[in-house]
């Protein structure tokens, strides 16, 4: 999956990170798979400091939404549009 910008996008990086955790959701169910199938998850910011924020946001979010831990992920620091404060993709594998 490609990465998943907050579309629509909120101004505030809650409402972004959460916006785009619904988008990559939306689009692993399309394909047919779950947080479950989730292997990788990668998380791109555009600001150091909003590491903090968005690590609580992103375990709670996995907390509500698994029963199981979340999966393996890394963050990195990047440019993004102007107003994007985070981007998000995923790696999903289905059994064949």
């Amino acid at each position: 999956m490609e990465g998943q910008p907050p579309t629509p996008a909120g101004p505030t990086l809650r409402e972004q990170t959460l916006q785009t955790l619904a988008n990559v959701k939306a689009i692993l169910e399309e394909g047919g798979a779950t947080w479950d199938d989730v292997m990788m998850i990668r998380v791109y910011l555009t600001d150091v400091d909003h590491f903090a924020e968005m690590n609580t946001l992103y375990n709670a979010y996995f907390e509500e939404h698994l029963t199981a831990a979340p999966p393996a992920r890394t963050t990195v620091y990047v440019g993004l549009p102007q107003g994007l404060l985070v981007e998000i993709d995923a790696l999903a594998v289905l059994d064949a």
